[in-house]
């Protein structure tokens, strides 16, 4: 079992909310925990949205709360009603994630006025200190890097995707071992489709960084589309090729075309990274493609309905190279104009 970065910075939020509510002289250091283990989120800008809707329903929920008690007193009713409205609040503010905390600051505010204004202010100031602090800690301790996870989930899912499709025709992995790395690649495609959400969220100040983030946005969205293609022509050809009388004499060409697909795919995220020769030619020949379709036109002349699943095997790994060349071009077009950009930048 490992300990990811955000379960150690929970931790410290709580740690130091707790050091700096001794600090400040709270009587208990529990809202102050409570509040810091709530803001942590896995990315700077999440963090950051998150403070400030925990900060707006949270004086929301204080001002009603206040409210509350001076009207209709400090009742298990008049608590009940008041959480049912700040829920509805949060709801209609669209900041559903800041209903726990609110919740727990409106309890502590209500059952703290019997003992004065000044208690029921300094709940909420406990409150401030624990969101402050795991603001700080999220930021300073093992910053969240969106793009560099992202980068490291796509090689991990292309990994697996590999042994798959290399496997697929073939079929030579033991049926309990293929349905366990298939689920760990569906799994892995998930997380990356939220690292990609992490990544989107993320806001650049300089306008140039602008630029180059929108790029990075969209070869990171094709990067994602690739993976999905090659996972979907895994699905074709477990349900279709296996089904189709006579397909074993295709195997050896299908074989060679995903084979050769598979390394076009590891040799662009090898491009991507900076290791392959500038210009480096990587492209798979079209004719090769080109063959196989007539090759599968005249098979289809003799019985169609018979062998009509082949086309959907074919179909799909066509699909599969026209995303992979697509992702090629969008780099190509990406590390050029980050070429172009350098030397501006070192002259400036």
């Amino acid at each position: 079992m490992t300990i990811g970065a955000r379960v150690m910075k929970t931790g410290l939020a709580v740690a130091l909310a707790v050091y700096i509510s001794g600090l400040f002289g709270f009587p208990s250091p529990i809202l102050a925990a409570v509040s810091s283990i709530f803001t942590i989120q896995p990315s700077i800008s999440r963090s950051w949205r998150q403070v400030l809707d925990q900060l707006q329903t949270n004086v929301l929920g204080a001002v009603i709360a206040l409210a509350a008690v001076r009207l209709f007193g400090n009742t298990p009713i008049s608590l009940g009603l008041v959480c049912i409205i700040v829920i509805l609040c949060c709801i209609r503010l669209r900041m559903e994630t800041t209903i726990g905390l609110t919740l727990v600051t409106v309890v502590a505010i209500m059952e703290a006025n019997g003992q004065g204004w000044l208690y029921a202010v300094e709940r909420f100031s406990m409150v401030l200190t624990g969101m402050g602090a795991a603001f700080v800690v999220n930021v300073i301790v093992f910053p969240p890097r969106p793009r560099r996870q992202f980068v490291i989930q796509v090689h991990d899912a292309f990994g697996q995707l590999s042994l798959l499709l290399r496997m697929a025709i073939s079929n030579e992995m033991k049926e309990d071992i293929h349905r366990q790395e298939k689920e760990k690649l569906h799994g892995t495609l998930r997380k990356l489709e939220e690292r990609y959400k992490l990544f989107e969220e993320e806001r650049s100040l300089l306008p140039k960084r602008k630029q180059a983030r929108i790029r990075q946005l969209l070869l990171s969205k094709q990067m994602i589309r690739a993976l999905q293609q090659g996972a979907d022509l895994l699905e074709v050809v477990e349900e279709h090729y296996f089904a189709t009388p006579g397909s074993r004499e295709w195997a050896q060409r299908f074989d060679e075309q995903i084979e050769e697909l598979t390394k076009y795919h590891e040799q662009l995220l090898l491009k991507l990274e900076g290791k392959m020769k500038p210009h480096a030619d990587i492209e798979p020949e079209e004719e090769r493609e080109a063959r196989l379709v007539k090759q599968l036109t005249d098979y289809f002349s003799d019985d169609l309905n018979e062998h009509k699943r082949l086309v959907f095997v074919a179909s799909s790994l066509f699909e599969y190279a026209y995303h992979l060349r697509r992702l090629d071009r969008l780099a190509e077009q990406v590390i050029e104009r980050e070429e172009q950009e350098k030397p501006a930048a070192e002259l400036s």
